[in-house]
């Protein structure tokens, strides 16, 4: 029963990312929610509240001229209330200059919100390449 409302849960977050949905993502992530972004960028490190995360993925929509989107996600995989899922992010500087990148993202889920998300970059080159300022 946990491992579907946790499935769920991660689910409408990722259906509300893709939307862009900011009022139905703030409902999902709990206020301290923990979210290790990797890398060496302007965007990397842990963020301790959905304050900060809100931060970084403001961040993100500016260096990015606002074109960052999430393509698909793929293979939601379970264990307990952890749930992975395979992402695919693309976006465009006004520059030229593209991202074109997968991530592994584990959400950890509890009472029905996100409380810890671990991502991980199938290029971390590219990606720190883009998200510098």
């Amino acid at each position: 029963m946990m491992e579907n409302q946790s499935k769920q849960t991660v689910i409408e977050f990722l259906t509300s990312v893709k939307a862009i949905d900011l009022e139905k993502i703030g409902q999902l992530l709990s206020p301290g929610v923990n979210w290790s972004q990797p890398g060496n960028n302007e965007i990397s490190g842990l963020k301790r509240s959905q304050q900060e995360v809100f931060g970084m993925v403001g961040k993100m929509f500016e260096l990015s001229g606002n074109t960052l989107q999430l393509d698909a996600y793929h293979s939601i995989s379970l264990n307990g209330n952890r749930v992975a899922c395979l992402l695919h992010w693309i976006a465009e500087k006004p520059s030229g200059e593209k991202l074109d990148v997968y991530n592994i993202d584990i959400y950890t889920v509890e009472n029905g919100k996100i409380c810890n998300v671990e991502i991980f970059s199938a290029d971390q080159v590219q990606e720190d390449g883009f998200w510098k300022n």
